[in-house]
């Protein structure tokens, strides 16, 4: 897999797939914009090469037609914000217009282009529209980890068509979860939580096989006994103890939960271990990501929830690695060939 220092950009016109699906409030305020912020150092790369940089992402769920509040404009202030640069918004992402627009552009000046999907051909992953899409530029970037696991045409798509690489932002992600899974520091404590206990299977029995310890929630406790799923490494699974209101995990499970990451090096973690949209459910997610910081363990966590949840407490830094993906990054641990790694190769 190539990586984005392979190319020499300068005056190049660079298409670069960002996952800018952020979340959004009910008047279409960004509420988390890391994602944003972790794609910066990829754009203010280009920038420096004297690049052209088109950035390109999806927003939302419109199913192929155009949702006002689910326009980029909101992004596009906050690239402003982050970058201190000027940034262009084109009005769709695929087009005559848009190609000339591409053609015009000088280096280091920064264009975004409208939701993808907005475009049905998106996520069918549709040939000519990948084919548009890649008339906008010279060299592809991926730099969205977070939807690699999605076979749709600016993921998939696009690399048939342009030389391609992956983005800082998708490299150092590979690159941290594949030494978690092949080479952690040992004692490695896996944190499991969140619901969907069927659906986290395989990265239970993917990750019991490295990890010394695999802590779950309540919620996967519960599921994995009513629908009688067996995981493939019992000995190393530690269940919760006590629960509150099958809500959250109660004082002896932390207890136990605290002393296991307390011996660790290495710590991961996918998933709240309580209700955490409601406040009084809040103490044991709460409580263990701040025993993981006081442990000095290299951390790794992931998971919508789980990030924003950690950046909500102002824990962020004190992580080694947030990961941006949530799907991705379980498709990626359980041991599954991403297709965007794979278009890349």
């Amino acid at each position: 897999m190539k990586i984005l220092k392979d190319f020499d950009v300068k005056n190049k016109r660079v298409l670069v797939r960002c996952d800018f699906n952020v979340p959004l409030d009910d008047k279409g305020n960004i509420l988390d914009d890391f994602r944003i912020k972790e794609t910066i150092p990829t754009i203010e790369y280009l920038v420096r090469q004297g690049a052209k940089i088109i950035l390109m992402s999806h927003l939302g769920r419109p199913k192929g037609r155009i949702v006002e509040e689910l326009r980029l404009t909101s992004v596009q202030d906050k690239l402003r914000e982050h970058l201190n640069l000027s940034v262009a918004k084109a009005q769709d992402c695929v087009g005559k217009e848009i190609e000339e627009w591409t053609h015009r552009m000088r280096e280091e000046e920064v264009l975004l282009l409208e939701n993808l999907r907005f475009h049905e051909e998106e996520e069918r992953n549709e040939e000519n529209f990948a084919q548009a899409l890649s008339k906008l530029g010279d060299f592809y970037i991926n730099d969205a980890f977070g939807v690699s696991h999605r076979s749709h045409a600016s993921i998939v798509g696009v690399p048939k068509f342009l030389p391609s690489a992956a983005g800082f932002l998708l490299e150092r992600e590979v690159k941290t979860l594949s030494n978690l899974m092949e080479n952690p520091g040992k004692p490695l404590v896996a944190i499991i939580g969140g619901a969907k206990a069927e659906k986290k299977t395989s990265l239970i029995n993917s990750i019991s096989k490295v990890a010394d310890f695999v802590l779950i929630g309540g919620l996967i406790q519960k599921e994995a006994r009513d629908k009688n799923i067996q995981f493939e490494q019992p000995g190393k699974i530690i269940e919760p103890v006590d629960n509150i209101e099958e809500k959250d995990i109660g004082p002896e499970t932390m207890k136990i939960f605290k002393e296991k990451i307390f011996q660790a090096k290495t710590v991961f973690w996918n998933g709240p271990v309580g209700h955490i949209e409601e406040r009084e459910f809040t103490k044991g997610s709460e409580t263990l990501a701040r025993t993981i910081v006081e442990s000095g363990a290299f951390s790794v966590a992931g998971g919508g929830e789980t990030v924003e949840f950690i950046n909500q407490l102002g824990l962020g830094d004190k992580f080694g690695h947030l990961s941006t993906g949530g799907g991705a990054m379980l498709e990626f641990l359980s041991g599954n060939v991403l297709p965007g790694l794979q278009a890349l190769e």
